[in-house]
C-alpha cells in the first residue's frame, strides 16, 4: 500500500459520516450531524534486521560478510498505520430560519466518565491520607 492509499482510507475512515452519515433532508428539516473526529498515524522505512538467533553480533557479522557480496544492500522494509475515533456529538436541525440544536447523549460514555471521576477523587483522597500519616 502506497502513501496515496493510506491517506484516502484514513480520510474515509475518520469521517462524521462513519458514526453518523451524511447531511439529509426529510419533511422540510435538514438535520446535519456533528462529530468529534480525532486520528492519527505515521510510518516509516529502514533496513530489515535479520532474526536474531541467540549468536553474538561479532559471529552474525562475519557470517553476513562471507554471505554478501559488495554492492548488496540491506533489504529495506516499511510500514505505516493509523487510528482514530469518532464519536457523535449531535445535530442540527435546521428548519426554515431556525436552527436547533439536538444533542446526542451516550449513556454508556456518561457512565463510564462519571466512574472515572470517582476513581480519581479515591485514588487522590488516598494519597493525601498517605501523606498524613507518615
Amino acid at each position: 500500500m502506497n502513501t496515496r492509499e493510506l491517506l484516502d482510507r484514513m480520510a474515509e475512515n475518520l469521517s462524521v459520516r462513519r458514526s453518523f452519515g451524511a447531511a439529509y433532508e426529510r419533511e422540510g428539516l435538514l438535520i446535519i450531524p456533528v462529530a468529534l473526529v480525532a486520528g492519527g498515524g505515521g510510518g516509516g522505512q529502514g533496513p530489515m534486521k535479520p532474526p536474531s538467533t541467540g549468536h553474538t553480533r561479532a559471529i552474525e557479522k562475519e557470517e553476513a560478510a562471507k554471505d554478501a557480496t559488495p554492492d548488496s544492500q540491506p533489504p529495506i522494509g516499511t510500514g505505516g498505520g493509523f487510528g482514530g475515533l469518532v464519536l457523535p456529538v449531535g445535530v442540527y436541525v435546521v428548519k426554515g430560519d431556525q436552527v436547533r440544536w439536538v444533542p446526542a447523549y451516550d449513556a454508556t460514555l456518561i457512565v463510564l466518565a462519571g466512574l472515572s471521576v470517582v476513581r480519581v477523587f479515591v485514588s487522590l483522597l488516598k494519597s493525601c491520607r498517605r501523606r498524613h500519616r507518615v
